[in-house]
């Protein structure tokens, strides 16, 4: 038995070697005992740490953020347009580095309060351009559910950056729809230069931000 596995089992290690086997087998085939096996222990052990898959995925999604905050520190000199478009580009980065992630992520509850810091700053930016809370809580809400929804589709396609599923064919897409001539050609802009697509979409939102509520 190596060291790694006669190390103690604690909710952190479970966690990391969950989001290690995540890239193998995808959020289908995560499965508690398999995160067991890969531990060489018993499924039931894991039960002490994690009631349910819900739980662990919880944790999961809390040791995808620390890693990246880690090591990193927000400038005091942003304004509330460029922490948003940082916020969400490295959430999308973050997201990328795992199969399935963002659906990891969606609708997870973080365990700790290690975002705490990040997000009453945020908040403090946009209200002190000018937002109501409800109106910064909208904001950043709406830019971080954006991000998901983007990734979530985007990793329909590409699972990885290095992978491209069986069926996103573009030219083939494009053979099939010839008789719809607009719809056709639509799928170079929808199935392919994610980068630029991701970052045309958080333009829109912040220029929409600032309009809506009359910020610059």
């Amino acid at each position: 038995m190596s060291p790694a596995k006669r190390a103690p089992l604690d909710r952190r290690r479970v966690a990391d070697t969950a989001l290690r086997l995540l890239n193998e087998v995808g959020l289908e085939g995560l499965t508690l005992r398999a995160i067991a096996r890969e531990l060489d222990v018993k499924a039931p052990a894991l039960y002490w740490h994690f009631k349910d898959k819900q739980a662990l995925l919880d944790e999961m999604a809390t040791e995808m953020y620390r890693r990246m905050v880690a090591g990193t520190a927000l400038d005091p000199a942003d304004t509330w347009r460029e922490r948003l478009l940082l916020a969400n580009r490295e959430l999308r980065a973050t997201l990328l580095r795992y199969r399935d992630g963002a659906k990891v992520y969606s609708g997870s509850r973080f365990t700790g309060t290690e975002h705490a810091g990040a997000m009453e700053a945020t908040l403090r930016l946009l209200t002190e351009a000018g937002l109501t809370l409800a109106q910064a809580v909208q904001a950043a809400r709406t830019t971080h559910m954006y991000t998901l929804g983007f990734v979530t589709e985007e990793q329909g396609v590409r699972p990885l950056p290095d992978e491209r599923r069986e069926g996103y064919d573009v030219e083939e897409r494009a053979r099939r729809l010839a008789a719809y001539p607009l719809a056709a050609e639509a799928g170079k802009l929808l199935f392919d230069g994610y980068d630029a697509q991701f970052e045309e979409g958080l333009e829109l939102l912040t220029e929409g931000i600032a309009a809506r509520y009359g910020i610059d």
